[in-house]
């Protein structure tokens, strides 16, 4: 539909209209002003619902979309029946057939701030003519707009939401979704004939296990869950549908003809009703999710609970929607051509952006691994500016297919670090250059080398100063030796500086030196001693983590510490004596084994016993063994936690005798599972030795206090 000139042209109109709300910007007056700023949005509409594949964060979308309607507000005359605030943006596609809904699918308000929602809940209060209001709240789902009619309690029709008037028939493939029943006893509720909408959405678990698939067998990655579940939906092989596992949410009752039979029970009321009528009815409704509000304040606290948690969901959401729920207020406020006045949509902050891809640097790790990471022209995501992400390695580069100039899509989940999703190709200019991988190390000079199977190019000089520093910081961290007064920024500053060479010099640190320093007086300069020196005391189990060995991490550590009497005692071993522990597999092994025959880090331990640091196993009072109840036994926590901390969990099994193990395999006697459980759960189902609890069944096994 649009040339590849076109779309050049529309992305720097895009970028004028988005650099002058970022200034002191005014509403354009003029007829080919406003018809530009129209064609943008047109534009990014058709990219959005058509194309599936986003040009624009939402947050920037919605801001053009503002200043369209405030200008139109103020200039009425230059409204035009075909500008994006007068209609649904289309998205119709040409391979199904079009089908018209039974009732238009509008278009939400939107709210961005609590004050939005005052000045709404103040609208709706107007018009309702005080009468007393709750609102139902429930969360907006991420996903694709659906519409299903069911006759005679069995369902016909399925199609998309389209222009919001007309949609595609997509019947056959909404069937292989299992959470659209096929029937549904409408009739009971004394109903013939129902349309209902909701959002069909592939959860996170769906998506990354899709993707897992797809990396292996070397097919196309799916960009974000939203766009799957719409890319899904139009599929031409009904049978490919039903392999990507899509959820439907059904939120809505947009039609009722009654049947000329009373039913057993009374057609609800309240928007909360309908959604339990929904969900007795075997849909998958907000029935659980939702909350009913006294009042809008209540409605902003709920909020604002909610969003803190969002990341805990298993399935994407952008916002809430609330609504007034009470179905006779929602008729005598009525609705605009374009949107209802009883419901509103209070939007998130962003989680995606696009940016300019403008360098690209290489930092070295403390394994020698050698890590590209993007610069970026700084982006809002999220709430936070992103100016630099990693892109882990070459292969990454050359799957996202990114060059030096490009526009790139991020996204930020949470707290979660941004990533780039993709690059856009078709924006490329001609100057655009490819990213050279390093040859070299960019620390020491030293040759890269990419072990056999692996993604990662390595910098195997066991002198290259960034992985001393690295390791240094890792040694000291909190996790590790906890040595809390020497964080990050003095360990690069006392490296620097010559205070600092390895990890040993760590315990013969020239105080009097640091004295010296600006920032450094005496009481800092006691508590750093004290720090270090506290740590000559910690168990071994930190000491073995702290080393930074490949793939042994905290669970692995304990298991090791638990199983020599001193930490040399590993240099005797062979690779087959130490795949016997539990939790060592091969890699772990190998990398282990390799690690306590290097007579530079037998050296390493030599000269950390010398400062007097642990190496031998913690001498302590066992005790009595009614005290022990998981005394031989050994767990594994997967999933989100609801009820504990997985730390907090970890220990209780630890302090009870048991032992915790890092994945699913024969030795493995419980996992514990929480919400959105993975890979470990589906493994764990096919291993009859292996019991699965959930968090309340594990805590009945735990000792009465």
């Amino acid at each position: 539909m649009y040339s590849s000139e076109q779309i050049q042209q529309l992305q720097g109109d895009t970028r004028r209209w988005l650099q002058g709300l970022d200034g002191a910007a005014t509403l354009p007056d003029a007829v080919g002003e406003l018809e530009n700023l129209r064609q943008v949005l047109r534009f990014h509409e058709y990219r959005y619902y058509v194309v599936h594949d986003s040009l624009l964060g939402d947050s920037d979308y919605d801001r053009l979309y503002n200043l369209l309607r405030e200008t139109e507000k103020a200039y009425p005359l230059l409204v035009t029946p075909d500008s994006p605030t007068q209609r649904v943006a289309s998205s119709l596609n040409g391979d199904f057939p079009k089908v018209d809904h039974l009732v238009p699918m509008l278009s939400l308000d939107n709210a961005f701030n609590a004050d939005d929602l005052r000045d709404w809940d103040r609208r709706v209060q107007e018009g309702a003519q005080n009468s007393q209001i709750r609102y139902s709240i429930e969360p907006k789902f991420d996903g694709a707009s659906i519409s299903l009619i069911y006759e005679r309690d069995q369902l016909v029709r399925a199609a998309t939401r389209g222009d919001g008037v007309t949609g595609d028939d997509i019947t056959l493939n909404a069937r292989q979704i299992r959470s659209i029943p096929l029937s549904a006893a409408f009739s009971h509720y004394g109903i013939q004939q129902v349309e209902i909408r909701g959002e069909v959405l592939m959860s996170k678990r769906s998506f990354d296990a899709f993707n897992e698939q797809a990396r292996s067998a070397g097919t196309t990655v799916l960009a974000n869950p939203r766009n799957a579940a719409a890319g899904s939906l139009r599929m031409k092989d009904a049978r490919e549908v039903g392999k990507r596992h899509l959820d439907a949410f059904l939120y809505h009752v947009s039609y009722i003809q009654p049947s000329t039979h009373p039913g057993e029970h009374a057609i609800p009321s309240t928007h909360t009703g309908m959604l339990r009528m929904l969900w007795d009815l075997g849909f998958r409704s907000p029935e659980q999710e939702k909350h009913l509000a006294n009042n809008i304040e209540d409605v902003i606290a709920f909020i604002q609970a909610f969003e803190a948690g969002r990341d805990q969901l298993p399935y994407e959401i952008d916002g809430m929607v609330i609504k007034v729920d009470n179905l006779q207020v929602q008729d005598q406020l009525g609705m605009t051509a374009h949107h209802p006045r009883w419901a509103t949509a209070f939007k998130f902050q962003a989680r995606q952006a696009t940016s300019r891809l403008i360098g690209v640097e290489f930092q070295v790790g403390r394994t020698g691994a050698v890590t590209p990471v993007a610069k970026l022209e700084p982006v809002q995501v999220g709430g936070v500016t992103v100016s630099s992400i990693s892109l882990h390695n070459a292969d990454y580069i050359q799957e996202k297919n990114l060059l030096l100039g490009d526009t790139v899509l991020i996204e930020r989940s949470g707290d979660v670090i941004p990533q780039v999703v993709k690059s856009f190709p078709e924006l490329r200019e001609a100057n655009a250059q490819p990213i050279q991988f390093p040859t070299h190390c960019p620390a020491c000079s030293h040759p890269l080398h990419k072990p056999e199977g692996e993604a990662v190019w390595r910098c195997v000089n066991i002198e290259c100063p960034a992985q001393i520093v690295e390791r240094i910081i890792h040694f000291v961290s909190k996790d590790a030796m906890d040595i809390r007064s020497l964080g990050e920024a003095n360990v690069r500053k006392f490296y620097e500086l010559g205070l600092l060479k390895d990890i040993p010099s760590i315990y013969h640190l020239d105080y009097d030196a640091l004295g010296k320093l600006e920032g450094f007086g005496k009481k800092s300069i006691d508590n750093l001693r004290t720090a270090i020196d506290a740590s000559r005391q910690q168990p071994l189990h930190r000491l073995i983590y702290a080393l930074g060995i490949r793939y042994v991490g905290e669970t692995t550590a304990k298991t090791l510490a638990q199983g020599v009497n001193h930490l040399l005692d590993l240099s005797d071993k062979t690779i087959d004596d130490l795949r016997q522990f539990d939790d060592v597999g091969e890699k772990v092994a190998a990398s282990l084994f390799q690690f306590f025959q290097d007579a530079e880090n037998l050296h390493l331990l030599q000269r950390l016993a010398e400062a007097g640091l642990k190496l031998g196993k913690d001498v302590t009072v066992a005790a009595p063994v009614g005290e022990q109840p998981f005394a031989g036994k050994t767990f594994l926590f997967t999933g989100t936690l609801s009820k504990f901390k997985r730390s907090d969990a970890e220990a209780v099994v630890e302090r009870l005798g048991g032992s915790i193990l890092g994945g699913v395999s024969s030795k493995l006697h419980y996992l514990v599972v929480g919400a959105d459980a993975g890979s470990k759960l589906e493994k764990a189902k096919k291993l009859t030795t292996v019991q699965i609890l959930t968090e309340e069944e594990f805590e009945r096994m735990l000792p009465s206090t």
